[in-house]
């Protein structure tokens, strides 16, 4: 694959935008796991290896197991994750996957029973900035170092 033109190089305005989404999710209330869950699994999805590998080492920098790791591919057959973590992966792969109908109705009440609505619209917020990322990283080709 040939390099393209960074988003940021032609369009800062644009990439500063998506920065602000980025400090939004910082201040919110979401822990760091939360958030690198779910920005691995859906880069899993996406096939951003860019954001893959940024995203893999940061949630060992907060304390995330390897072990954990080298199974969220396949996290709907370990007992590793807790039901918090398993909702939130199902709601990033409905949102990843949005063409197939998205959050059910009943994922989306067991997710608002578990968090409440604020967490919730920061859960969501999360999964709609990481599938943003992936989409400019995949279509600009983006290359981890």
């Amino acid at each position: 694959m040939t390099m393209r033109k960074t988003i940021y190089g032609v369009q800062p305005k644009a990439y500063e935008g998506m920065l602000l989404l980025e400090k939004y999710l910082n201040e919110s209330e979401l822990t760091p796991i939360h958030k690198e869950l779910i920005k691995i699994r859906a880069s899993q999805l996406n096939g951003c290896g860019y954001c893959l590998d940024i995203h893999t080492q940061d949630a060992l920098k907060y304390g995330e197991s390897t072990r954990r790791l080298f199974v969220l591919a396949g996290w709907q057959e370990t007992e590793l994750f807790t039901e918090e973590e398993r909702v939130i992966l199902e709601m990033t792969e409905a949102v990843t996957f949005i063409h197939q109908g998205g959050i059910s109705d009943a994922l989306y009440a067991q997710a608002e029973k578990l968090f409440g609505e604020v967490y919730l619209a920061q859960l969501i917020m999360c999964m709609v900035t990481i599938n943003a990322w992936n989409r400019i990283g995949v279509a600009t080709h983006l290359k981890a170092k």
